[in-house]
């Protein structure tokens, strides 16, 4: 299963209309955007697509949207995390997975556990998941770090963890990881402009933001990795830095929704309490865009 999550996975975004409700018709372009843009696999409700913002039943929608739409034709992953474990565990236990491959599940946030805490937050997700899991740090958005000790302890003790999206933008500990992980446990990068020199230590690829509006291009840069030639890596990803640091500026996913707009893949609504980004922002996008459109013909 975990060689099914080498190369790019997209964290996909969740298109709206105008009026705020999901947009079935654009989500099912972008899955067919994606897969022609030869992406490994998709993954769904994680932060990018706004889960925090989505109903229940809002969440049931873009899933089996994605799942229609997908065909089988790529792996999906569903992300299902949070900070209340009680919570989480029963969301693993009743969603219905089927035409699911894994899940994706990140660090509790706002309530800054200690590394035993989140050690066992995990281990009751490990129990009650049908589905292998890929953990996820990202402190900078949760107010915590997952240490590599932890992460390398959970890594041995629990088989259901097959990998993990690194976002903690910290080279050492990633490479603690690489180093000492068991042989079939996947370092994946969550940074995208961190992606080579991550799997220039090891990391076997990305999930990834800015795939969403440039699936080939990225996919491109992962293979060259995925085939140690990062001369030609590092060529291919370098084209996206500029692009992708301003898909951060004010606020994600509101840059790469920006970017599919002008890309008329799908609109740019986002829900509060993100907003659009800034007109600055999106002329110097449309500068990048048409830079890149050019270069590329």
């Amino acid at each position: 299963m975990n060689k099914v999550f080498k190369g790019t996975g997209v964290a996909i975004v969740t298109p709206f209309k105008s009026d705020f409700t999901v947009d079935e018709p654009a989500l099912t372009k972008l899955v067919n955007h994606l897969i022609d843009g030869k992406v490994d696999y998709l993954v769904i409700l994680g932060t990018t697509g706004e889960s925090v913002t989505l109903t229940k039943d809002e969440k049931v929608q873009v899933t089996n949207c994605v799942i229609a739409a997908t065909k089988g034709r790529v792996p999906l992953v569903l992300g299902i995390g949070g900070n209340n474990t009680a919570e989480v565990t029963h969301q693993l236990k009743t969603t219905n997975v089927a035409g699911l491959d894994a899940i994706l599940s990140v660090s509790p946030s706002y309530n800054k556990p200690n590394q035993e805490g989140i050690y066992q937050h995990f281990k009751a997700i490990a129990e009650a998941s049908p589905l292998p899991v890929i953990l996820y740090n990202v402190p900078g958005r949760t107010g915590s770090n997952m240490s590599s000790e932890t992460t390398l302890r959970m890594a041995n003790d629990f088989k259901k963890f097959i990998g993990i999206k690194e976002a903690s933008g910290n080279l050492e500990q990633c490479m603690r990881i690489a180093k000492n992980k068991p042989k079939d446990f996947l370092l994946i990068s969550g940074d995208d402009n961190l992606t080579i020199p991550m799997m220039a230590i090891g990391a076997k690829g990305v999930i990834s933001v800015v795939a969403n509006a440039f699936p080939f291009e990225t996919s491109e840069a992962v293979r060259y990795a995925l085939k140690q030639d990062f001369e030609k890596a590092s060529a291919s990803y370098f084209q996206l830095m500029e692009i992708t640091d301003l898909l951060f500026a004010d606020g994600s996913p509101g840059g790469v929704k920006a970017v599919l707009k002008k890309l008329n893949i799908c609109g740019d609504t986002v829900r509060l309490p993100l907003m659009n980004v800034s007109k600055n922002v999106e002329d110097k996008l449309g500068t990048l865009i048409n830079a890149l459109q050019v270069a590329s013909v």
